[in-house]
């Protein structure tokens, strides 16, 4: 399936191929292939285009939000993390057309590169056809976010930061473990306990074993950052 293919069935219906193909150039392929454009403007004008997605959805948050927690919340949305992980759940990196030597570095996995390449795809979206495309792709990643705002600071990815700042104290091993599952099937809770070298650092809670995970990370990370 090709990209305007994949778009298609989104319900988007492209009217330029070449500027929405372009989005997934990236420049290390522009280099190995004379005349080609990398993704590089259009990432420049997807960034625009999402930061006025993000502020107008966020602005009409009901009850409304103050202007500091507005700016963090935009902030966490639109990370580079944040980006990677929408481009990851869109299925968008096997679109992606990398240099040699990128490709073997593992650049089709690099958040850095899938960010740009999101933020590319939405720029060339709003060019091809406005804004009424950019909507389509951010209700389906972006917008279950902004139906909990509080529950957001997942995007930060508390397991990763947990991990590293272990490593970094050197501390060997974090696991988890799931200590409680209650509720009805379609509407389950799950509790999670997080262990650094065998002693309980943390405890979350969350309607998936992920997110129980997360906010058992941030609970051990936060205590032990302090």
């Amino acid at each position: 399936m090709t990209i305007i293919e994949w778009l298609k069935n989104e319900h988007i219906e492209v009217k330029d191929p070449t500027l929405i193909e372009t989005a997934f150039l990236h420049s290390s392929y522009a280099n190995e292939h004379k005349g080609m454009i990398d993704n590089e403007r259009l990432e420049f004008m997807g960034d625009a285009v999402l930061q006025l997605w993000s502020s107008t959805h966020i602005y009409q948050l009901k009850p409304a939000l103050n202007e500091g927690k507005m700016t963090r919340l935009r902030a966490q949305l639109v990370c580079e993390k944040a980006l990677a992980m929408y481009a990851r759940n869109l299925g968008l990196p096997v679109y992606l057309k990398l240099g040699s030597g990128e490709e073997k570095t593992g650049g089709r996995d690099k958040d850095a590169i899938l960010a740009d390449m999101f933020e590319a795809l939405l720029g060339a979206l709003y060019l091809d056809s406005g804004m009424e495309s950019v909507n389509i792709l951010l209700e389906k990643v972006m917008k279950p976010y902004l139906s909990h705002p509080d529950e957001v600071e997942v995007i930060l990815d508390y397991k990763t930061k947990l991990q590293e700042y272990v490593q970094a104290d050197d501390r060997r091993t974090v696991h988890y473990e799931l200590i409680e599952e209650s509720g009805p099937a379609n509407a389950p809770t799950f509790v999670m306990n997080v262990l650094v070298d065998g002693l309980i650092m943390g405890t979350g809670k969350g309607t998936s074993k992920k997110q129980a995970e997360q906010n058992a990370a941030k609970d051990a990370f936060q205590k032990l950052v302090r």
